[in-house]
């Protein structure tokens, strides 16, 4: 096991990987900003390190300051979270040259499969169904707008580098198009420094299902189920769950098998994430790998009973895997809600600013990752995520009922966030039916607040 982990992040999610290395007897260092030098994880951190001024390209995106820090406190492994250097085949290069455990997949899985573009051609060729779209990355217009018409519109184009919503448009028609193309390139360069763009066919009334994935060093590779996180904004998830409505055995034998499939054909190692896309008549189409521990993994965590952080750390050691789930049902069912600094009635504007109060829920079943508390700032630098509200139940029924509960009870105050907003969505009549799909935020607007 090791000795002391660096962890590459900030936020709720350095929280987490702190208490799974306290159970495992392991040290830990917390880098941060100067615009996190109050943060929860530099406090609970065995050390620290400053790493830089707030935006992150000067900190928490600085590969060599990483590393610098891990050398000088004596770190010999790197948990790099969720975000930032997560899925950076560069950062997991640069651990490895400095003789320091990356957790996570090696930077190969890493680079073969953060290239959405080539990971669909790799899935192709493994049977796995995927959506019809482009063969490749395409740079030039003219020869992007021929392969959306041969696909049919509407059509929507994706960063091959992309990921948490950024990068993608979609076209309903060619006269859109070409504005569509060009904004995801743009937006891509500017999210990820590569503008490389692919076009899909866009599946309306689609739901998106994905499957936790875990592998080690030893060959063995297993899926722990699949979650539901069709409540999207933007193609950014709002709330998950586990499992999902739409999923019964047999449909979950054969994405799982699939999943499992994909992730052993690269001896995947690690924790990681397979996701597609449902459509009404129950075909499933493969639309990429998260190569890294999810915002969404407590879902998982809460319908398996099993950590899956600290299985990260276990495998990244060399240790086999400790927990042999072998696809059988979920525990129960669990809920999560990502609660966020913004401002619902005005665009879910992000809402930086100082909590006045904080009170978080409670009770049987219920759980709270959050890494803010009375008096912090919640800086304008980073994403507005603050707090992820999961709760637990014997059924859909139960969970429901304990996020409600959990929604109401929970107090911040000083800034806006999206509680009010999720509370809506969960009282919702097709929410509660479990009849959802990527679209339901948009079809009901009514679930935004009027402007104040």
């Amino acid at each position: 096991m090791f000795k002391k982990v660096l962890i590459a992040n900030r936020g709720e999610i350095a929280l987490r990987v702190i208490r799974a290395c306290r159970e495992l007897g392991v040290a830990t260092v917390a880098v941060y900003s100067e615009a996190d030098n109050e943060s929860l994880h530099v406090r609970f951190a065995d050390d620290d390190v400053c790493i830089g001024p707030p935006p992150s390209r000067l900190s928490y995106l600085n590969i060599p300051g990483i590393i610098a820090a891990a050398e000088i406190t004596g770190a010999d492994a790197i948990h790099p979270g969720y975000g930032f250097l997560a899925e950076s085949s560069e950062f997991a290069e640069a651990c490895a040259e400095s003789n320091i455990a990356f957790i996570g997949p090696t930077a190969e899985q890493i680079r073969l499969m953060g290239d959405k573009a080539a990971a669909r051609a790799l899935v192709q060729t493994l049977g796995v169904p995927v959506v019809p779209g482009s063969n490749g990355a395409i740079g030039d217009p003219d020869e992007a707008i021929k392969n959306a018409e041969k696909i049919g519109y509407p059509v929507i184009i994706k960063a091959t580098a992309g990921g948490g919503g950024k990068g993608m448009r979609v076209a309903a028609d060619p006269e859109a198009f070409a504005h569509a193309f060009q904004l995801a390139r743009n937006e891509a360069l500017a999210a990820f420094g590569n503008a490389e763009v692919y076009v899909e066919k866009y599946l309306a009334q689609a739901r998106h299902v994905e499957f936790q994935i875990m592998g080690d060093r030893h060959g063995k590779v297993m899926h722990l189920g699949e979650r539901d996180c069709s409540v999207q904004r933007r193609h950014q998830k709002l709330i998950e769950e586990a499992p999902s409505p739409a999923v019964d055995d047999e449909l979950r034998t054969e994405m799982g098998d699939a999943a499992v499939r994909l992730a052993a054909n690269i001896d995947y190692v690690g924790a990681g994430t397979i996701e597609f896309l449902l459509d009404k008549s129950g075909g499933f189409y493969f639309m990429e790998m998260n190569t890294r521990i999810q915002v969404e993994h407590p879902v998982t965590e809460m319908a398996t009973n099993f950590d899956l952080v600290k299985e990260q750390i276990r495998t990244a050691a060399g240790a086999k895997l400790s927990f042999q789930f072998n696809g059988n049902r979920l525990r129960g069912h669990a809920i999560e809600c990502r609660v966020n600094a913004e401002d619902p009635a005005r665009d879910f504007q992000p809402c930086p600013g100082t909590v006045t109060a904080y009170y978080p829920p409670g009770g049987p079943g219920v759980r709270v990752d959050t890494h803010i508390y009375q008096g912090c700032v919640i800086p304008s630098y980073y994403d507005s995520l603050i707090a992820k509200v999961i709760v637990h139940g014997l059924n859909r029924e139960e969970a429901l009922a304990r996020m409600s509960q959990a929604l109401d009870s929970f107090i911040v105050e000083g800034i806006k966030t999206t509680i009010p907003f999720l509370r809506a969505v969960i009282q919702h009549p097709e929410f509660k039916a479990g009849e959802v799909d990527t679209k339901f935020i948009e079809r009901n607007t009514d679930l935004l607040p009027a402007t104040e």
